[in-house]
């Protein structure tokens, strides 16, 4: 679509182009004959044309003084003659920066500036008009809960977004900036909400299931859970292949922000399809409907919502639907609690291209002078850093303005097969690169703990023991040393 969108506004361009230039080409050639009608009479003729006047289709034609002198006769007098200036044209201001002369590169830079300028002030708008910000004062411990409950009312929505004292703690854990977990969400959801919100729309669900993937992992495509959930979404690997990801030792889908939500929005679909209730659907996701038709077993046949079935349901369950609630307020009302953010640390603007051969990033990232880590982050999904288009194609997430780079260098892209995947001929050199996965060392400082730690950077105590050959979970030390991996 978005594709389909710069090739509209390109075209759209060209055409006023063209338009301009034939409108010029006729108030020129009107000229042209004119002049050589009084020629014919007998007149010379001198045109004075105004100083650095050019046809341009960002300017109208300007006013032409033209002086007509008879030639050489006792009778004749010296005529002045002054064209009007012609009607100003509708044809719209030429812009220099379309221009078709510019080189396939230069024109992806150019769209890329674009989308990224786009995407920024749709961001902004939506905040701008469609969340009503008050003059309230920010601090939440000053607010009175009805100015909770009026700004959650304003955000209608099919999904039933109550206030109540559990609603409540959760809401000041979202805005709570000490931590800036609603900071770094905020950054990313400059990048990942735009991909959430077109699958939930196509797929017609409410686009305010995307705060699931605030919960889920923190938009944190590479996140893992104790049990093994792993992505955006958190799927389960049985889960995952059951709505058709690709989960095996190079590619785990999973981690693929489209194909995991068009996953999600699949499975929640389902769920809404059996309890035709947005929070007992959301609560399903997280603990399974299993559980939750315990839950509704036996709170008894009157119990139809989330609410009615609270005290049945496992306790991180009970959590999961008022998080819903207070990260989807987080984000809609994060200016009202004075939370900042950074621009996305990803590129707003991004293309996909289809590879039918392995490949390795390495081969794009020295060719192309791309880093190889913005590759990691813009394709988590390829593991080892190997896409394997053996039998099958794969999609490419580039940033846009290394389309046309990565087009005109493939060749020499693909020549270097050889240099960087004949280490992945050997099971066992794929085994210890999977060891050799990036990651990054954090000081223990005063205060910290093992699962402090673990929690913040979403992984398992039990890795961190692992991973740092700890045998207790008590014996850190300030200054100490902690290995955490990524992605694995």
């Amino acid at each position: 679509m978005k594709k389909k969108y710069i090739c509209l506004t390109l075209l759209l361009a060209f055409l006023l182009c063209a338009e301009g230039v034939e409108a010029q080409s006729r108030f020129k050639q009107l000229f042209q004959r004119k002049d050589r009608v009084r020629r014919e009479r007998g007149f010379e003729v001198k045109k004075i044309v105004k100083p650095d006047s050019t046809f341009m289709v960002d300017s109208s034609l300007l006013s032409r003084v033209v002086e007509v002198q008879p030639s050489p006769s006792p009778k004749a007098d010296s005529v002045v003659a002054v064209i009007p200036e012609p009607e100003k044209s509708e044809v719209r201001p030429y812009n220099p920066y379309l221009n078709l002369k510019l080189t396939p590169s230069a024109m992806d830079s150019l769209v890329a500036s674009w989308s990224e300028s786009q995407s920024a002030l749709a961001f902004d708008k939506f905040f701008a008009d469609y969340i009503a910000i008050d003059s309230l004062p920010a601090s939440s411990s000053s607010l009175p809960d009805s100015v909770y409950e009026s700004r959650l009312k304003a955000l209608a929505s099919p999904i039933q977004l109550p206030y109540n004292s559990i609603v409540k703690n959760y809401i000041n854990r979202y805005t709570d900036t000490r931590y800036g977990t609603i900071n770094r969400i905020l950054s990313l959801s400059q990048y990942y909400f735009p991909i959430i919100e077109e699958e939930l729309l196509r797929a017609g669900l409410p686009v305010e299931l995307r705060a699931m993937a605030i919960i889920e992992s923190a938009l944190a495509p590479t996140a893992m859970s104790p049990r093994g959930a792993v992505g955006l979404w958190q799927f389960m690997p049985y889960t995952g292949k059951s709505y058709g990801l690709e989960v095996n030792s190079l590619v785990d889908e999973r981690r693929d922000a489209v194909l995991s939500t068009r996953a999600a929005c699949k499975y929640m679909s389902d769920l809404y399809s059996i309890y035709n209730d947005w929070t007992l659907a959301i609560a399903a996701y997280n603990c399974g409907p299993g559980n939750v038709n315990k839950a509704l077993a036996r709170a008894g046949e009157d119990c139809k919502t989330f609410w009615d079935i609270y005290w049945y349901l496992p306790p991180e369950t009970r959590g999961y639907v008022p998080a819903f609630i207070g990260a989807s307020y987080a984000y809609a009302y994060h200016k009202s609690h004075d939370v900042k953010y950074e621009p996305s640390p990803l590129p707003l603007a991004t293309d996909t291209i289809t590879v039918r051969r392995i490949m390795h990033f390495e081969q794009i990232s020295s060719t192309i002078d791309l880093p190889i880590e913005m590759l990691r982050k813009l394709n988590p999904q390829y593991k080892l850093d190997i896409i394997p288009a053996t039998t099958k194609s794969y999609a490419l997430k580039l940033p846009t303005q290394f389309v046309t780079r990565y087009i005109k260098h493939e060749e020499e892209i693909f020549s270097k097969d050889s240099t960087y995947l004949k280490e992945y001929i050997n099971p066992a050199n794929i085994d210890k690169k999977k060891l050799e996965r990036p990651g990054f060392v954090y000081t223990v400082k005063k205060g910290d703990t093992l699962s402090g730690i673990a929690s913040r950077y979403r992984v398992s105590v039990k890795n961190l023991m692992r991973w740092n050959g700890l045998r207790s979970a008590n014996s850190l030390r300030i200054g100490q040393k902690i290995r955490i991996e990524r992605g694995l």
